[in-house]
């Protein structure tokens, strides 16, 4: 089994910073895509950012220029770093990251989520 765990939301006012952080343990035998969505109240979940093992990243136009995904697979971390915070920002931010396991199928897992409040 797998499982993430994800640290660093919390209350933070407008123009602010904040890092996410999101480790995952288990039976890994590698990890493709990690990723950071997020679900505001009301709204569907969306793609926030996304790195892929040979490095590629991909970012929603909402937070480009303010937010940095990185990883660390000596550490299967992923990163988001959040600059210039909006109140449009705040939502719980989740994880997500695709697996192959040592039998070498791939799966996707979630982290249980993060909060991320701005205020203005």
């Amino acid at each position: 089994q797998v499982q993430l765990v994800e640290s660093g939301g919390g209350l933070v006012q407008a123009g602010g910073s904040l890092r996410l952080s999101c480790a995952a343990s288990g039976s890994i035998f590698s990890i493709n895509t990690m990723g950071w969505h997020r679900q505001a109240p009301g709204k569907q979940r969306e793609l926030v950012a996304s790195v892929t093992s040979g490095g590629s990243t991909n970012y929603a136009d909402s937070v480009k220029g303010r937010f940095t995904i990185s990883r660390d697979d000596a550490k299967n971390t992923v990163y988001l770093q959040m600059d210039s915070l909006k109140p449009e920002d705040t939502a719980v931010y989740y994880c997500k990251m695709v697996v192959q396991s040592i039998t070498r199928y791939q799966y996707i897992h979630w982290g249980q989520g993060t909060q991320v409040t701005v205020s203005s």
